[in-house]
């Protein structure tokens, strides 16, 4: 007797392949991947049109430890809150210096006001120590005549025109606030300073090497923006920055959901409709360590409750459909932007493995008044949907140092996503 079987498919393999792309890939002009070969080995590889040979691979392994890297890359990051954030200046006494603010570099978003000649000299010591993370450290020739080769390769793309740069690697990098090495006879001005960060000259996202998109084509895009706001609501009581700006601009004229508590997050995940085009989140971040080793990356709403990226890993999602969990997350939490110290543990990257189109996220504690004008400044310009994540990064990045003087726009990483924009249906 014939009959029908039951059928039940768990995965759509033919709108992949019957249904355009709503915009092709664009390759980066230059990718970076970092290879870790144990314990005490890197392999550094570059390849993209950028690099002179279209085409060609160039790399090099070189004898550095991950661990150390890792532990420099921390320091340059310390480096950015006590020579820049903390800085307060003093009087021959000691004191705070009469008619200066407190904290003048965390305080206040433009810093033209400031003395030129103290703010030089801190990026100089920035500019120095990000250029030697790359080029004095991981980079060092040795005498060694294919990494020296490497070096000056590697310098010359990146001392060159905009580039739209994706870094490949489990090592994750500061990248924004790494710089190019001092040249003889260069200035102090800030105008020089700013050009030396590869966050001022470049696009650039992080990447890890296993990373994948969602394809194209399998949600399509809804004709009302869909964004969500997930926040701690004591943060700034006062209205000191411009945090109730940020949630008026991402409530106009979109389909807006607000989320104050952990178990309201965590019902959007595990419900496997959540289809939100932009998920902003307001809230501090700090570290948690649970076995004295592995230091775990942790984040709270009003509540107060722990939100971690084993909270998002382990969250199972409802249905048989695969989840439309793809927006881009823009962390605006301190230290959100941060690895933690075992991948595993770091909240974007869960992230992005549940299906975030990209995480950014500040590097280093990153002032709330800037935060919060970075955010609408960002927010604003990505719900027109014209520019790409990366695009309004690094726009973002050159406009607050410009116009305000101010380099913290450097210190905030993309994860994947450079090249996501919104859309709409």
């Amino acid at each position: 007797m014939v009959r029908e079987l039951p059928v039940r498919i768990v995965e759509d393999p033919s709108r992949g392949f019957t249904s355009l792309p709503r915009r092709a890939p664009v390759a980066p002009d230059l990718v970076l991947a970092l290879d870790l070969l144990g314990d005490d080995r890197i392999q550094v590889r570059m390849y993209g049109s950028a690099v002179p040979v279209i085409g060609s691979e160039h790399r090099v392994v070189v004898h550095r430890r991950p661990g150390e890297i890792r532990g420099v890359a921390g320091r340059l990051r310390h480096l950015w809150k006590r020579e820049l954030i903390d800085l307060q200046p003093l009087d021959g006494r000691g004191r705070p210096a009469r008619g200066r603010a407190v904290l003048p570099y965390a305080s206040q978003l433009d810093l033209t006001g400031e003395p030129a000649g103290e703010l030089a000299a801190v990026l100089a010591e920035l500019a120095d120590q990000g250029a030697h993370l790359l080029f004095g450290l991981l980079l060092a020739s040795e005498g060694r005549e294919d990494v020296e080769q490497f070096r000056e390769v590697l310098l010359s793309v990146l001392a060159g025109p905009p580039l739209r740069i994706r870094v490949d690697s489990e090592l994750l990098l500061p990248w924004g606030m790494l710089a190019l090495p001092r040249r003889n006879g260069e200035g102090g001005e800030l105008s020089a300073l700013f050009h030396r960060f590869l966050g001022y000259r470049h696009q650039i996202e992080q990447a890890s090497p296993n990373y994948t998109r969602a394809p194209e084509g399998l949600w399509p895009p809804p004709r009302i923006p869909s964004v969500s706001l997930n926040h701690d609501t004591t943060i700034d009581p006062t209205g000191r920055t411009r945090a109730g700006d940020v949630a008026a601009a991402l409530a106009k004229n979109t389909s807006f959901t607000e989320r104050t508590t952990r178990a309201a997050l965590l019902r959007a995940l595990e419900d496997g409709t959540l289809d939100e085009q932009l998920m902003y989140f307001w809230c501090h971040g700090s570290f948690r360590s649970d076995d004295g080793q592995t230091s775990c990356l942790v984040v709270r709403l009003t509540d107060g409750g722990e939100i971690d990226a084993y909270t998002v890993a382990a969250r199972p999602v409802s249905g048989d459909e695969p989840a439309a969990f793809r927006p881009l997350v823009l962390l605006n939490a301190c230290y959100a932007g941060l690895s933690a110290g075992a991948d595993l543990a770091y909240l974007g990257r869960a992230l992005i493995e549940r299906g975030a189109r990209g995480v950014m996220g500040p590097q280093i504690e990153m002032p709330q008044v800037f935060a919060a004008e970075y955010a609408l400044a960002f927010v604003t310009r990505y719900l027109e949907g014209h520019r790409t994540a990366g695009a309004i990064a690094h726009e973002l990045a050159r406009h607050f140092a410009d116009e305000y003087g101010n380099p913290l726009g450097f210190a905030y990483g993309l994860h994947g996503g450079m090249d996501e924009r919104l859309e709409r249906g």
